[in-house]
């Protein structure tokens, strides 16, 4: 007796002859040796997936900021200190007496940079600069302000972008990040 041919929509197998359709809710008996055998409905088929991989979460775009921006907000910042240093300048080169204005202003100097580029600008990203030109400083990964620390030691570590006749502060003009050296060392990138 043969079977008609499989026209079975769910890709079951008809019973072989000699063979007893299985029963609701069991497996269909094995296939002779040497046929392979059919997968049942839902099943997968051998070496394919059985869902499609996830889709991949790229990181966020980031608007990165230029080198023209940041050396204006640098500037920004650098004249915000300049007062107390042109006047520690000027005080200090006279008298005994009047070298203690020298470091008085020198230190108040000193504070107002401190506060401004690593208190202010580690707590939100953002120096006195940077905020007039809707800038800030955040870490390449968490995308979130570095801490006073980090912004003191990136400061530190631009000695590094002097080092080679300053080429490390030229660097983010062909960087595809547009990083300094010492944004690359820290890990930090400035965005708008």
């Amino acid at each position: 007796m043969t079977y008609p041919p499989n026209n079975d929509p769910y890709g079951n197998q008809q019973p072989q002859y000699g063979q007893q359709p299985p029963q609701y809710g069991q497996q269909p008996p094995q296939q002779p040796y040497g046929q392979p055998q059919q997968p049942q409905y839902g099943q997968p088929q051998y070496a394919q997936p059985q869902y499609g991989a996830p889709a991949g979460y790229g990181a966020p775009a980031v608007n990165l900021a230029g080198w023209g921006p940041r050396v204006g907000a640098f500037l920004i910042d650098a004249l915000c200190a300049a007062p107390f240093y042109i006047l520690a300048g000027v005080l200090g080169t006279g008298d005994n007496g009047l070298n203690a204005f020298y470091f008085i202003f020198w230190l108040l100097g000193l504070a107002v940079q401190g506060y401004n580029r690593w208190f202010q600008a580690g707590k939100t990203g953002q120096s006195w600069g940077k905020k007039a030109l809707g800038l800030r400083l955040v870490g390449e990964q968490s995308g979130q302000p570095i801490g006073a620390g980090l912004a003191f030691g990136r400061d530190i570590t631009h000695i590094i972008d002097a080092l080679p006749c300053y080429i490390g502060y030229l660097w983010p003009l062909w960087d595809e990040k547009k990083q300094t050296f010492a944004d690359k060392i820290l890990k930090t990138i400035v965005v708008k």
